[in-house]
């Protein structure tokens, strides 16, 4: 069996690093808009490739960004099932990347809404 190799993030791209639950749920919201993704069970995580540089201003709420010299799983283009680390989303013809602001946004929507940020409701309604 292959072996998934841990590189460093080269500088082609930064990565942000999802919790599994959240991670799914952006995927879901963002279908095909979704570049290349790899799951680590073991880690409970799923990792989303962007654009370089996407890292330094990075602040989404309950992930991490993963700039270049970070160590990331890279399981072979065939793994598309566990047992370890393998691609949700196998990387297309056109690009690994997902769009930062895309993936922000599916991330903020998978949380919904929070206690205070619900629309004012019209109390003569």
């Amino acid at each position: 069996m292959p072996t998934t190799a841990l590189p460093a993030v080269p500088d082609e791209w930064d990565v942000i690093r999802v919790p599994r639950q959240l991670g799914l749920a952006a995927m879901s919201i963002l279908g095909a808009r979704a570049g290349a993704v790899v799951e680590d069970p073991m880690a409970g995580a799923l990792f989303f490739f962007v654009p370089l540089g996407t890292a330094t201003g990075w602040d989404a709420e309950n992930t991490r960004a993963l700039p270049g010299g970070d160590r990331v799983p890279i399981p072979p283009m065939r793994r598309t099932t566990g047992p370890g680390p393998h691609w949700r989303m196998c990387p297309g013809d056109r690009s690994w990347h997902t769009d930062p602001s895309a993936l922000r946004a599916a991330i903020g929507d998978a949380f919904g809404p929070r206690l205070g940020d619900e629309p004012a409701r019209d109390a003569t309604a």
